[in-house]
Order: structure tokens, then sequence, then C-alpha cells
């Protein structure tokens, strides 16, 4: 049977509702799964409104009455909306309270076994903690739910894929931050995420945190006091492992299929190379041609791949309906692929 996936619609005042007008308006997406989105009915419309959608709304109150057809989008109607006070394009507190809201009953939903994997559509941080939520983003919320404290963001574009050791703090703290045990721990979640995505012997790249992985010390000693004592010990536990590997040539390698996963020491260092890879700008066209990238929280109990991007206030509700769905199809995409891989996984084992 098709997995069941619920979208989540994120910040109705962002590109959410307009994405995933777009992305359901793909036969393929129903062919691959039955997704079921979690949102507001009155922004739904709106979103189908802008994005051209010859699609309907079938509101549901329970997960018994949805259809899973093309052609109907079986929404979750939470009410939580008043379409009257909703401005799009910029952060509001009735759309970030209810952007939690839609992850938060999705989240309910994956714990009690009813859906197969999330997939959420962009919020916004300004939006949710005038909202009353204050949590950094998505990764942070879903793991205080989840009750999950070993947990890591990974993000994908193509064959590559990056996990992150931190991620939303200042730069200057990544040091501090950057801990033997985090990065162990990072490693066996990446190690897991790969496995959960069907690789059976996960290739293991570690960046190093400085210049050249420091160059033998001359630009720092992260890497012999850290990140290689991490390296030693997940290696003799049968990790295939490799690093530290310098920053400025592991994800070419990773790209060329050298490694299977990259570990990223900080933000930025594993963001960047990804959206080179996923993003293209149209200089002609003067916006984003290519918009590839998922994002996936592993660590977690359950799945949940979520779009690359943020709400982009300033295409959200625009009437010649630029957003583009790309990473949203994506997003879909790897949820499936995951789950089917988690549900080979428990086969064998029972077997």
């Amino acid at each position: 049977m098709r997995p069941l996936l619920a979208i989540t619609m994120g910040d109705p005042a962002g590109v959410g509702p307009e994405i995933i007008a777009k992305a359901l308006s793909d036969p393929e997406v129903y062919a691959i799964c039955r997704p079921l989105v979690v949102g507001d009915g009155s922004a739904m419309r709106m979103g189908l409104e802008v994005a051209r959608a010859s699609l309907s709304v079938h509101a549901i109150r329970e997960l018994k009455e949805a259809e899973y057809r093309h052609g109907a989008i079986d929404l979750l109607d939470l009410g939580n909306i008043d379409p009257a006070r909703l401005v799009m394009g910029v952060p509001q507190a009735m759309a970030g309270k209810a952007s939690v809201e839609y992850v938060l009953r999705a989240t309910d939903m994956a714990l009690a076994g009813e859906v197969d994997a999330i997939v959420t559509a962009p919020l916004n941080k300004e939006a949710m903690n005038m909202g009353g939520y204050s949590y950094p983003g998505h990764t942070e919320l879903l793991a205080e739910k989840a009750g999950t404290k070993n947990y890591a963001m990974m993000l994908i574009s193509g064959n590559l894929r990056v996990v992150h050791v931190t991620t939303h703090i200042p730069l200057a703290l990544v040091p501090e931050k950057v801990t033997k045990e985090r990065i162990v721990t990072t490693i066996e979640v990446a190690y897991d995420a790969a496995r959960k995505l069907g690789i059976e012997a996960p290739r293991i790249a570690v960046a190093g945190l400085n210049p050249h992985s420091s160059d033998g010390g001359l630009f720092g000693d992260e890497e012999k006091t850290k990140i290689e004592p991490a390296i030693a010990e997940v290696k003799m536990r049968g990790l295939n492992v490799d690093g530290p590997v310098p920053p400025d040539t592991v994800f070419g390698k990773a790209l060329g299929g050298l490694y299977d996963v990259v570990v990223a020491m900080y933000h930025d260092q594993g963001h960047i190379p990804v959206k080179l890879a996923g993003f293209r700008w149209d200089e002609a066209k003067g916006e984003w041609g290519d918009m590839g990238g998922v994002n996936i929280t592993i660590g977690l109990p359950f799945i949940r791949t979520s779009v690359d991007h943020g709400t982009a206030y300033g295409r959200a509700g625009r009437r010649d309906g630029t957003a583009n769905p790309q990473s949203l199809k994506e997003a879909i995409q790897v949820a499936v692929q995951m789950a089917k891989a988690r549900k080979s996984l428990k086969q064998r084992r029972t077997h």
C-alpha cells in the first residue's frame, strides 16, 4: 500500500498553501503516496487560487474520511485562520500559532502510527515566536514533542547528503559546541538515517572544522582534540568513517560518489554546498529556476522531511503564482523512500 503522508501547511501567510497546491496537482504524487494535508481550509483555497490549480478541497475531521484521489485535496481542517485578518507575506501571531498547530497535530498522528511520515511546508521563526512558540525552528519543536535528545538535521540535494553537528547558533559558539560526544552522536544518527534511506553500508565523511582540517595543528586543535577521537570511537564499532576531511574538498568528493553522507560542523558549512547543488538563479527571468533540496530531521521515532527553503514572503499570495514546488515534491519523494525502507527493515527483522 502507498505510504500515508501528513503534509503540514506551514505558515499560511507564506508560500506553503501555493506549493502544496502545485505539488498535489501532479498525479505522479498520488501514484507514490496517499497525501493528507494538515492545515486550514480557507488558506488552502487561497493557495489553490494563487496556484491556478483546478483542484477541490475535501475537508475532513477524521482520517477514515480521506479518499486520496487526484483532483481533490484531503485536508484535515483545523479551522484556525481568519481569512479577513490574514495578511500575506508578513509574520503575524495568528499565522505563526496556526503553523505550529499543524505540526503538533501531524506529530501526534505520527507518534500514534496513524501516518507513515510527516512532510512539512516552511514556517517562519519570527511568526512562531509571535504566536507563543519559542523555538528556533521545526527541528527543535519536533524533538521536544517526541522526547528525543539525540537528533540532527540532514540536508539532501541529489546524491549529496549532509548532517550537521551544530545548527542555529552564533558562529562564535561553534568551537565550544563541537564536542567529541556531539560528533559521535551525529555520526551515529547519520549512519542510522542513511540506512533508513536504503543505503546498506553507508560511507561517512567527517569534515574538519578549521581550514585544511587545521593542517597539522597550524590553524586550531579541534581536529586533534575532538574530531579525530570521535572518529576513532565510531570506527571501533565497525562504522565506515573517514576524516577529518578538509571542508573545501569533502563536499566535492561526496557529490562525486566517494561518500554517502558528510558530517558538517556548523550550519553554513553544510548548507552552502547543498544549496549550491540544488538552487539555481535564472538571471534572465529574475527568479530562482531550480529550487531543489530536502531537509530531514533524523533521530526521531518517526519520519519527517521538509522543503529546504523558507516561507518566501516576497512571493506569497502573488497572483502570478511563481512559488516553486520542486523542493516539496522532492521532500515527498524522500519521505516515500524512507517509509518503504523502514517497512523493508521491519520485514527483514521479523523473518
